[in-house]
């Protein structure tokens, strides 16, 4: 049985000790969450997946909100952004597990089975673009941390028009599931900085304003509206989400599941969380509940 080891990103975007990965966790998870206006239901959520010492208290924030929900989930779609190259189609994974520092997550192969049953002109079976991808990796200890018997079904996605399309199918095929079945879309926003080859806003803390207030805002207001099928013209246009395939899937599916609008539960770079780093390369996270 396929058995995906926590070997990419382990031991450098988040620790491999499970009482230190833990206690991240906890530092990262505490502290009150913005009112949510008494929702009755959590369905979704798009988190980042940079190293925990950047990202972790925004993804933190929207594992807590989906850990107060009254009844805990039993599988999480997961969409993954990529950053390999050669990857065209989405790729999930049917059976087998993933290994966190809390032990294994096992993945639902009798959803995994259905989706790509269903969707097999769209979605295909290929372990490929996972092995070596840290973007569904590194939120799965929060995942499993919040829901110890939770499973997943892992999806590569790329940032096509194919995504938002996918995205709904997935929502449609899941949504009489009565909640059991939440949504998971990992994606940082604008990368920022000479590293990246994208300084359209000069250097300096007036950059970070531009990425946070006009850059970053612009994706984020499209998920909150729910608009999943702008959101890949937009980062291909304003290079503000290294995910955007994950993100329109996730506000797609989480529509068709019966969501009306998102909410925004942090909005930082990585520049705020350690300024002494510079304002020279930073990137932008968000963390967003449905």
């Amino acid at each position: 049985m396929y058995r995906r080891e926590y070997s990419w990103a382990a031991g450098g975007f988040y620790p491999t000790d499970a009482q230190r990965a833990e206690r991240m966790i906890e530092d990262c998870m505490k502290g009150p969450l913005p009112a949510l206006h008494n929702e009755p239901l959590l369905i979704a959520g798009i988190v980042p997946h940079a190293g925990w010492v950047f990202s972790g208290p925004t993804a933190g924030k929207v594992f807590k909100a989906l850990g107060e929900r009254k009844e805990a989930p039993h599988t999480a779609i997961c969409f993954g952004s990529i950053h390999v190259p050669g990857v065209r189609k989405a790729a999930a994974i049917r059976e087998g597990a993933w290994q966190t520092p809390f032990g294994d997550i096992e993945i639902d192969s009798k959803l995994a089975d259905r989706i790509l049953d269903e969707l097999k002109s769209e979605i295909v079976e290929n372990r490929s673009p996972h092995e070596e991808e840290h973007s569904i990796e590194v939120v799965l200890p929060f995942l499993k941390r919040v829901f110890p018997d939770i499973s997943i079904v892992p999806i590569m996605m790329p940032p096509d028009d194919r995504a938002a399309p996918i995205g709904e199918k997935l929502g449609n095929m899941v949504k009489g599931e009565g909640g059991a079945v939440i949504l998971l879309g990992s994606s940082d926003l604008t990368h920022y900085g000479s590293r990246f080859g994208f300084t359209p806003a000069g250097r300096g803390p007036k950059a970070v304003e531009w990425v946070k207030e006009r850059n970053d805002r612009r994706l984020i207001d499209m998920a909150l509206e729910m608009r999943a099928e702008d959101v890949v013209d937009e980062a291909d246009r304003n290079r503000n989400a290294c995910g955007a395939g994950a993100i329109a899937a996730t506000i797609a599916a989480a529509r068709a599941m019966g969501a009306k609008k998102g909410f925004l539960l942090e909005q930082t770079t990585s520049y705020d969380v350690h300024p002494q780093e510079g304002a020279e390369t930073f990137v932008g996270y968000a963390g967003i509940i449905f």
